[in-house]
């Protein structure tokens, strides 16, 4: 795990205003450079480039760019409600954060602040014969990118905010988080079993909000100076509310200005994020299939595409075996099987039990992850695949759909007792 700076760090990067600040910047670096590089240039060239010719096309990128920034910001806000209303609007955080969308805008509204910059230094006589060659120059090259960008602007439009496109972001986001959570399951420190030391210290949360972050190598580092041990009591994704026990420490004693290095370690905020919580991917996901579900949409096909998403984002399923330890005082609870099954598939066990379509590639979803983890998921697979049975023969469905139900569940292999302690990471 990155330490929390690094972290605060990406999080700040993932701004828009960082790119059109960029932008600005390259406007006053224009200005700097045409007084410090007019003197090399020659004559000739500065002769050929009037003070017109540069106004002129500050002022048609100024103008242009402001409309364009407009119509292009009007169609963003309308692909994030449309996300909203046909998936949910927990997914609006990934079309918000687009790299693509982000550089567009970015590119639109830089360039027009670089105009706006250029034509004030140019009135205020910022610039010599020599210098406007710099100036313009660098219009040129504001041009292109915007050329560029508008290209990229098109194409993308084609399939921004669109229900595939949508799903699409919720599943690579989950299959990267899910895929760094299996090559560090303890974020690299050691299996937290649940069973804290009797003389263990409990430290507080003084916030209310969900863990986003955890600094192990602040904690390990706490852990070193006070010479003890750090449980970890709240995963990413945890709700916690004031007072709740975030950690746990094996000490009789420890000083306050330590309690407080340790709980600033665990970041807290208002929602939950994609990079760091796995389940919280699920759950996104899970989600657009329920809605789908729902007598207002009634769109069991995008419920069906979901459990097949679901399928390849827990293939690549592992146990935990001989994980390297960076930490080796943070001890740190796994995310089990069962946890995972219940957020992928029980709302649309519960939202579709009357839909045959969707019970029946639920059954073979859970047939397919039982075959290929079977360690890990027959025993979770076994459970969910009952606990839909239950649910659709309590449903309004027809005797021959409960049997070709039923029939779809006997591919789920019947898990044994013996298989509950290895479904997990």
């Amino acid at each position: 795990m990155n330490s929390r700076y690094i972290w605060h760090l990406h999080e700040f990067f993932k701004k828009v205003w960082v790119r059109v600040i960029s932008f600005t910047v390259l406007a006053l670096v224009s200005v700097v450079l045409a007084r410090v590089l007019s003197p090399f240039l020659p004559e000739a060239i500065a002769l050929q480039i009037d003070e017109n010719t540069v106004a002129d096309m500050l002022g048609i990128l100024t103008s242009s760019m402001l409309a364009v920034t407009t119509f292009s910001l009007g169609i963003a806000v309308s692909a994030f409600a449309a996300a909203t209303q046909s998936a949910t609007p927990r997914a609006t955080t990934l079309l918000q954060e687009d790299r693509t969308t982000q550089n567009v805008l970015a590119t639109f509204l830089g360039a027009f602040l670089f105009g706006l910059v250029g034509l004030i230094a140019l009135h205020a006589e910022l610039y010599n014969e020599s210098g406007r060659v710099v100036v313009f120059l660098f219009t040129v090259a504001v041009i292109g990118l915007v050329v560029v960008a508008l290209i990229r602007w098109i194409g993308h439009l084609m399939k921004f905010g669109r229900m595939g496109d949508t799903l699409d972001r919720v599943e690579n986001a989950a299959t990267e988080s899910l895929a760094e959570r299996l090559k560090n399951p303890y974020l690299g420190g050691r299996l937290y079993t649940g069973t804290v030391a009797d003389n263990a210290i409990d430290i507080l949360s003084t916030e209310t909000g969900y863990v986003q972050h955890i600094d192990m190598q602040e904690l390990q580092k706490c852990a070193d100076k006070a010479d003890i041990e750090v449980y970890v009591r709240r995963l990413t994704g945890a709700f916690v509310h004031c007072g709740e026990v975030l950690l746990s420490v094996t000490a009789k004693s420890i000083e306050d200005d330590k309690i407080d290095a340790m709980r600033r370690a665990v970041s807290l905020g208002s929602r939950r994020t994609f990079e760091s919580d796995p389940r919280f991917c699920l759950i996104v996901l899970t989600e657009i299939a329920s809605k789908a579900l729902s007598p207002a949409v009634n769109d069991p096909g995008t419920a069906i595409d979901v459990l097949g998403r679901l399928i390849r984002i827990l293939s690549p399923w592992q146990e935990a075996k001989d994980t390297e330890v960076q930490f080796s005082r943070i001890f740190v609870p796994p995310i089990t099987a069962h946890d995972v099954f219940e957020d992928a598939f029980r709302p649309i066990a519960r939202d579709g039990a009357a839909v045959v379509e969707v019970q029946i590639r639920l059954q073979k979803a859970l047939a397919s992850l039982a075959v290929i983890v079977p360690e890990a998921f027959e025993l979770p697979a076994t459970k969910m695949s009952q606990e839909a049975l239950v649910r659709v023969k309590e449903s309004s469905c027809l005797a021959s759909d409960v049997a070709a139900i039923e029939s779809a569940a006997q591919l789920v292999p019947k898990a044994t007792k013996e298989k509950v302690g290895s479904s997990t990471i």
